[in-house]
């Protein structure tokens, strides 16, 4: 499972970051939102280093690993 940590800035938006791929993190009015927007733009990235074929953190290499 993807680590997410979120935390409301002091202008009222919420910010959420995705522990295992820095610099992945997004906004929303809601933490509720930012979490899925951190959500959607980890997966782009995640399939950008698949298709570049860069390596992945081991959090999330774990994932996708053959059972």
């Amino acid at each position: 499972m993807l680590g997410i940590a979120s935390e409301r800035e002091e202008d009222g938006r919420w910010i959420a970051e995705v522990q295992a791929l820095p610099g992945v993190l997004a906004y929303g009015a809601t933490e509720a939102e930012a979490r899925a927007k951190v959500k959607a733009l980890a997966l782009r990235v995640i399939a950008d280093r698949l298709d570049n074929g860069e390596p992945l953190p081991r959090e999330i290499a774990a994932i996708f690993a053959a059972a």
